[in-house]
């Protein structure tokens, strides 16, 4: 018997939707798994876009899945697809690969030095193996699989006899198309990752370009393997199926009943497979609104084969802040790979739990990430301590853990810029960063880097991929001798200040104190004296204090957190280099 979890979890918006498809599943198909659904088109790298695809129904499923009811997470390889275009960047791939657009993907040579056997399997594998990090749990259906062994033999004979209530939907949306507009490309870092519409959707013939009338299904070559194909002639009693092929000139006549290259066009296709695997819940993009979508159209079509439209909330854009600045060499794309390259997967699967699928929101490779992971880490401290909101918590717990258990997770999880700003001044030196990281708390300091793993090494990540080696931080050989001299009183008793008080302050926290302090002491105020007590004018000394420190170690008006920097310099040479 399942059990209906009550919670504090019921305030967000997972919960409201698993009730949603709970409710529907009991109606339509009782007693039975739920199933919700996803398609990716591996036609290329499966962006960040595409992942919403994948999170938002994982997220319901789970949700479904800790009530105790069976849930199936299909994700549909669209993989039978044709190949449409050769994307630019993908390592490996030169103009060559445009002789292969018209063939499925899986007939498609992978990229140069893959490991895999065609372009379908090279660009599932990465997914495959994010998803894995992520914890989330599917049954993959390859989509060339399930045409090319006859699964869904009767379902493509059932469309051909109801061809005429087919079109008949579909010419409710034929209109001619204005010319499009040119658009101005967006800058890559403000681009807006979206998941194309349904997979094949984009200028898909639908079945009714042919002279001989509307056909919803399209066969592969048999000499060229292309589907630039034209059905001429069909046969309902016979299912004998005559088309032409418009780039090889090969014709051939087939019987239908026991062919097997070939598929529906997608607009038919994609409620076809609702039928068939008994969808409830499917969500798919924005653009899905638009009249003549293939989710509108397919509410129509659906019931010609017997189902029923799943519940297909839309989603909105994932954004990228901080792309431009990516070394990937995929073109530009972020992947989940890349993403988690820098991130822990908390953190990725936050970033899709605590909005509402309509809400956009952006994925950061830039400094954000910083900030983010403070975010992370005061919800964190918030749910330990129980006052964190009821919807917050619900987002955490299913950051953390699905219905499998907890994911793996850093056993010392210190602050990330923290650990950036020591990846950054080290610069892979392992044993120096272990030396710094265990300064940070004397009492308490870390036995070894693996305490700080793997967020130690999606911070080095970040740092080695995402900042321009102009940002990146190179303390000086040398006292900058010039400085020092020509530094007035007020600038010198500053530098002694700090410097009588290092070794008694030697943590992360006693150097914030001393740093913010020295100001303060030379205003004539404590160093313990909070805001409320200071003028404004002690936050420009600090400013100007903090910059002199930083020209003094790093020859730059910034740099990584003051306190970070002098335990990463040590005290020795920090001593040298402020001219003690």
């Amino acid at each position: 018997m399942p059990i209906v979890a009550q919670s504090t979890e019921t305030t967000d918006w997972v919960s409201r939707f698993a009730d949603e498809v709970i409710e529907e599943s009991e109606r339509r198909a009782p007693g039975k798994p739920v199933v919700v659904a996803s398609g990716l088109s591996p036609s290329g790298p499966i962006h960040l876009g595409n992942l919403r695809e994948v999170m938002t129904p994982h997220l319901v499923a789970d949700e479904i899945r800790r009530r105790g009811y069976q849930v199936r997470h299909l994700i549909s390889w669209d993989d039978y697809d044709r190949y449409r275009k050769v994307p630019a960047g993908v390592p490996g791939v030169d103009e060559t690969w445009a002789e292969h657009i018209g063939k499925p993907l899986t007939s498609v040579p992978a990229p140069k030095g893959s490991a895999y056997p065609n372009w379908a399997e090279h660009f599932k594998a990465a997914m495959i193996q994010s998803l894995a990090e992520l914890g989330v749990e599917f049954d993959g259906i390859s989509q060339t699989e399930q045409y090319t062994s006859g699964v869904y033999r009767e379902q493509i004979l059932h469309a051909m006899r109801h061809r005429g209530d087919i079109d008949a939907i579909l010419a409710q949306y034929r209109t001619k198309k204005a010319p499009a507009k040119k658009q101005q490309q967006k800058p890559v870092d403000e681009a807006e990752l979206e998941a194309a519409e349904g997979s094949g959707a984009a200028a898909e013939d639908d079945g009714s370009s042919g002279s001989a009338g509307y056909f919803p299904y399209k066969p592969y070559c048999g000499n060229c393997e292309k589907d630039l194909t034209t059905v001429t002639s069909y046969d309902d009693d016979s299912t004998e199926l005559t088309y032409s092929c418009t780039s090889c000139g090969f014709s051939e006549t087939v019987r239908l009943n026991e062919f097997n290259r070939g598929k529906l066009v997608w607009k038919v296709d994609w409620p076809m497979r609702w039928a068939y695997e008994g969808v409830i819940f499917e969500p798919s993009g924005v653009d899905h609104s638009s009249p003549g979508s293939s989710f509108q159209v397919g509410g129509q079509i659906v019931g010609i084969f017997g189902g029923k439209q799943p519940i297909g909330p839309m989603y909105a854009f994932v954004g990228i802040s901080g792309m431009a600045k990516m070394s990937s060499s995929k073109g530009g794309v972020p992947t989940p790979a890349d993403a988690l390259q820098i991130m822990e997967p908390q953190l990725l699967r936050w970033l899709y739990a605590r909005r509402r699928p309509n809400q956009s929101f952006k994925v950061a490779f830039d400094q954000e990430i910083q900030r983010l992971y403070d975010e992370w880490d005061r919800l964190e401290a918030k749910v330990a301590d129980g006052t964190a909101l009821p919807a917050d918590v619900a987002a955490h717990s299913r950051a953390v853990r699905t219905a499998s258990g907890e994911l793996p997770r850093t056993p010392r999880p210190l602050p990330y810029r923290t650990l950036a700003s020591v990846a950054d001044i080290t610069a892979g030196h392992e044993d120096q960063a272990l030396r710094i990281l265990s300064d940070l708390d004397p009492a308490n300091p870390l036995a070894s880097l693996d305490e700080a793993r793997p967020r130690y090494g999606k911070a080095e990540a970040w740092i080695n991929t995402h900042v321009p080696a102009d940002q990146r931080t190179i303390v000086r050989d040398e006292p900058d001798t010039e400085l020092l001299k020509s530094l007035d009183e007020q600038g010198r008793e500053s530098l002694r200040l700090l410097l009588d008080g290092l070794a008694g302050n030697w943590s992360l926290d006693g150097l914030t104190h001393l740093v913010y302090g020295v100001p303060k002491v030379q205003a004539g105020f404590s160093a313990d004296a909070t805001p409320k007590e200071l003028p404004p004018e002690i936050k420009t000394s600090q400013r100007s204090f903090f910059a002199l420190l930083y020209q003094l170690l790093v020859s730059r008006d910034t740099g990584p957190r003051l306190p970070t920097l002098l335990l990463a310099v040590g005290q020795e040479r920090v001593r040298h280099l402020l001219g003690a």
